[in-house]
């Protein structure tokens, strides 16, 4: 699923179909926080049903806002500046999803630190993918 869903994402060229993207970046960010909600509640039981949902919630709606801001600030930027294959939209898009840990957090060394983390790591993401980077690949013989 999430090889689709990354796939799906990037089917759609930068700067168009801003609600589209921002659809896909809110769904990968939701499947992010269940995963993180379920390790969570599995390793810090809740005392009862109401905490339990209270948590899984918390960690599920954050990051869900997260991936929202990213596809949506990405996008915008890529509209805007019309540039649409630019690492710097992506940077934009990472550094408001940091942002958005920030505000959840009520810290501003949380939001200016997971800006610039996550805005760096999304731009490096992009130009790998315009340049053609590999993680990995076959093995050699």
């Amino acid at each position: 699923m999430a090889s689709r869903l990354v796939k799906e994402y990037w089917d759609i060229p930068d700067g168009t179909d801003c609600h589209r993207k921002a659809y896909v970046t809110t769904k990968m960010g939701s499947g992010i926080g269940l995963i993180a909600s379920a390790y969570n509640l599995v390793f810090y039981p809740p005392e009862s049903l109401i905490e339990g949902m209270q948590r899984a919630g918390k960690y599920t709606f954050t990051m869900a806002a997260v991936g929202a801001m990213f596809g949506i600030t990405s996008c915008i930027s890529a509209q805007v500046r019309e540039k649409p294959d630019d690492p710097l939209n992506y940077f934009f898009g990472g550094c408001a999803a940091g942002l958005t840990f920030g505000v959840r957090t009520h810290n501003y060394m949380t939001g200016a630190s997971a800006c610039m983390y996550l805005g760096v790591a999304a731009a490096l993401l992009k130009m790998g993918k315009l340049e053609g980077w590999q993680i990995g690949g076959p093995p050699r013989l």
